[in-house]
């Protein structure tokens, strides 16, 4: 494994007086796509969460690219180039599509990040004009994930990219993120319930239950392991 680009070490974190996250430690490098799977409740979009500082961490460590993100403000964790695609597709629905994937872009690279988002998602490109409430639910997820690309991210954070689409927009989330590992070489840290999905395009995955890592490892090596995959997900693969 190549030098981690983002490494997560025994984290702890509460809601109130709610211990979520008992020790949570992972890594994800460049160019990797990692899945963190569990059954719900269990912790999973809290240490999303936790990355981002949007959910205070109480103790343990988490380092991004050389930087301790304990330490930085959840308003600055962006800066340091790491994107959160939070779960349900939020997207300004009074914007036009243009409109929400320019709204974050930085300076005079905005239109030619924005072209390499359209070869992404070539749906889009006929809908730029288009409110983006308007959209299909599949079309709100393609804006969403291309309106963090366009920030160009060293590691992009997704929380259930696929909730509620039908296959076919499901199939497009799957080709989209190989394409934006291969095309960009952004790490990618995935939360996601459609198993096969993120058995598909994972290099690595991590099992989680009641705040902690309990298995780990090669997805080709987990996808063989029926047992694991029904203990900790209910699901045979």
């Amino acid at each position: 494994m190549t030098d981690p680009l983002l490494v997560v070490e025994e984290l702890h974190a509460y809601y109130g007086k709610s211990h979520v996250l008992q020790g949570i430690s992972l890594r994800v490098s460049r160019g990797e796509i990692v899945a963190v799977l569990g059954r719900n409740g269990m912790g999973k979009t809290t240490t999303l969460k936790s990355i981002m500082g949007i959910v205070q961490s109480r103790r343990g460590r988490i380092s991004f690219d050389g930087h301790n993100l304990m330490k930085v403000p959840a308003h600055r964790v962006p800066l340091l180039g790491i994107v959160y695609v939070p779960q349900g597709r939020n997207v300004f629905p009074e914007l036009t599509v243009l409109e929400n994937l320019l709204i974050s872009g930085h300076g005079d690279h905005s239109h030619e990040r924005l072209e390499i988002v359209l070869q992404t998602f070539p749906r889009l490109r006929g809908r730029q004009r288009q409110l983006a409430g308007t959209l299909s639910g599949g079309e709100k997820q393609m804006l969403a994930i291309g309106r963090a690309l366009v920030e160009q991210p060293k590691l992009l954070i997704m929380d259930e990219p696929s909730e509620g689409l039908a296959p076919k927009m499901i199939a497009m989330v799957r080709e989209s993120l190989t394409n934006i590992r291969r095309s960009q070489g952004a790490g990618i840290l995935l939360v996601e319930q459609n198993v096969g999905l993120a058995l598909d395009v994972a290099d690595r995955v991590y099992l989680i239950e009641k705040g902690g890592i309990r298995q780990e490892g090669a997805t080709a090596e987990l996808r063989q392991n029926k047992e694991v995959l029904l203990r900790y997900l209910g699901v045979k693969v």
